[in-house]
């Protein structure tokens, strides 16, 4: 396979709007050319291989087009789960060329896992979308006792990725998850990092040594700065050169982060595996219990009242970030939030910071913030994975005038700019890769959902 072939999927002219069949025309275009063999890739151009969250929201929207790719995009995802649990954040696909993606799995090391050939994976993760996507999958299939083998089969890979990131990565201690790259929460390069960032070197020098794929296929001002990809290439050798192991990461690892969109997922995931309990007979009590407490200890350790959202917090140094970013919003999934800091973070979402409306969907960052960017990856565009989490917050809550509002946003954007990786936060343009799977997966999400 080569990396340059693309998906016949162009963003409409200037001034033209797709219509709702236009759009379900093209996302299920952009899903059908990003398929390979038995998963899903995000993209073509920029990312060839398989990624864990992305095959995750990819696998909600399969539900509607192909469900069994669907479950076979997590399957093979689940096939490359470690031994101890995790669930690396890329599984590498041994036909694309070492030289066309870095870091690569030669940079990686990993160790062999069960179900793939030994080093074709990252060692680090990504937020556990998956146990959310199976329930979504489940709940969207016509054959249930078909779709029940499927749960049998997935629920406990499922809670064995969380066994491993509630025990394993519970550095700070009482339930949190810690990060130890940026790239493990997803929200890659947000501001939100910036701070803990402070505390790793900056060695210009490991990038002439590994030559950065990214900026030959995107443009060079859209993507991380070449200081914050020193620090996160150190950070991944860091983390390999100590065996990827999770003990005594205070003492030997400069990154150790509580992210609060992760961890909201982290419960989040509990809910969806007591449903999927429920729907296989086995006790879902467990799973409800994990996700009240996680709840509880988020809002007692990453909420800040003076901003009125969450924060990151540097296990290392026990601060809270204070960027205001689109992570700190994503607590609204919980529908055990308490009602001041779901009414909190209602208020925020309103504000001219983030604008919830039914124009443009939120942007990854305070829109008033001085280094407020926006087009610069996460520290400004908009992502429609992180809103569709949020839309699906504010429908369990009850704020359906909002909820609709946030739905009418996302598909007016991807009508207007088309299955962009992301978009401009001012004028909705579409950036980053050109056909990307989980903004085609999620736009058929959003048009089967009831307005």
């Amino acid at each position: 396979m080569s990396v340059t072939d693309t998906p016949l999927a162009p963003a409409p002219e200037a001034g033209a709007v797709m219509t709702e069949e236009e759009l379900r025309d093209q996302a299920i275009e952009v899903l059908d050319a990003n398929w390979e063999r038995d998963h899903s890739v995000p993209s073509r151009a920029l990312y060839p291989h398989q990624w864990s969250w992305d095959s995750a929201f990819t696998a909600i929207g399969l539900a509607h087009h192909r469900p069994e790719r669907a479950w076979r995009d997590l399957r093979s995802l689940f096939s490359a789960q470690w031994y101890d649990g995790r669930v690396p954040h890329i599984v590498f696909d041994p036909d694309v060329s070492e030289r066309d993606y870095f870091p690569g799995p030669a940079f990686w090391d990993a160790p062999a896992s069960p179900g793939r050939l030994g080093g074709l994976t990252t060692g680090i993760v990504q937020p556990p979308v998956h146990p959310v996507a199976a329930r979504e999958i489940f709940l969207n299939c016509l054959d249930r006792d078909a779709a029940r083998l499927e749960l049998e089969w997935l629920y406990p890979r499922l809670v064995k990725q969380q066994t491993y990131l509630c025990e394993g990565r519970d550095v700070g201690g009482d339930g949190l998850v810690s990060i130890v790259h940026p790239w493990e929460s997803g929200l890659d390069n947000s501001p939100c990092w910036d701070g803990a960032l402070e505390a790793v070197p900056v060695d210009l020098s490991l990038l002439r040594r590994h030559r950065r794929q990214d900026t030959k296929r995107a443009v060079h001002a859209h993507r991380p700065t070449d200081t914050d990809y020193a620090r996160y290439i150190l950070l991944a050798a860091n983390y390999r050169d100590g065996g990827y192991l999770d003990e005594g990461l205070i003492e030997h690892h400069p990154f150790i982060v509580e992210c609060p969109s992760f961890n909201s997922i982290m419960a989040l995931a509990e809910l969806a595996l007591a449903d999927i309990a429920e729907a296989i007979g086995i006790d879902a009590a467990p799973h409800r219990d994990k996700a009240e407490h996680i709840t509880k200890v988020l809002v007692e350790r990453l909420f800040s009242p003076e901003t009125g959202m969450f924060h990151p917090r540097d296990v290392r140094t026990g601060e809270l970030s204070t960027a205001r970013c689109v992570g700190g919003l994503v607590p609204l999934i919980l529908p055990g939030l308490p009602e001041a800091q779901r009414l909190s973070l209602l208020e925020v979402g309103r504000s001219v910071g983030f604008g919830l409306n039914r124009e443009i969907p939120l942007p990854s960052y305070d829109r008033t913030a001085p280094d407020f960017d926006r087009l610069r990856y996460w520290r400004g565009p908009v992502w429609i994975n992180v809103n569709w989490l949020i839309w699906q917050g504010l429908r369990s809550h009850g704020h359906e005038r909002e909820a609709a509002d946030l739905r009418a946003a996302m598909l007016g954007i991807i009508r207007r700019g088309g299955c962009h990786e992301y978009f401009d936060p001012v004028d909705g343009t579409g950036i980053g890769a050109v056909a990307f799977s989980w903004t085609a997966a999620l736009a058929l999400d959003l048009m089967a959902a009831v307005p």
